[in-house]
């Protein structure tokens, strides 16, 4: 089972990626070298967004669609 999820920053960003254990993940960019550099810099971060996927590739795919999208439209995901 793979997750997508989004994660607000304390900066107001928005990071979309996917992985297969939720709770360790988010975890590890709140706290560990392996989180992302990218919220490294934005601690802490909260999720606020997830989905469960059978397969990686059908994760992927749907994490690079988000990820092309403005920030509005991925509020209104996260809303939904």
């Amino acid at each position: 089972m793979y997750f997508l999820y989004i994660l607000e920053c304390a900066d107001e960003t928005l990071y979309t990626g996917i992985t297969t254990d939720l709770k360790r993940r988010v975890a590890e960019h709140n706290s560990a070298k392996v989180g992302a550099k990218y919220t490294a810099a934005r601690r802490p971060v909260k999720l606020v967004y997830s989905q469960k996927f059978r397969n990686r590739s059908t994760a992927s795919k749907e994490e690079a669609r988000i990820k092309k999208l403005a920030k509005s439209q991925k509020l209104e995901l996260i809303k939904n």
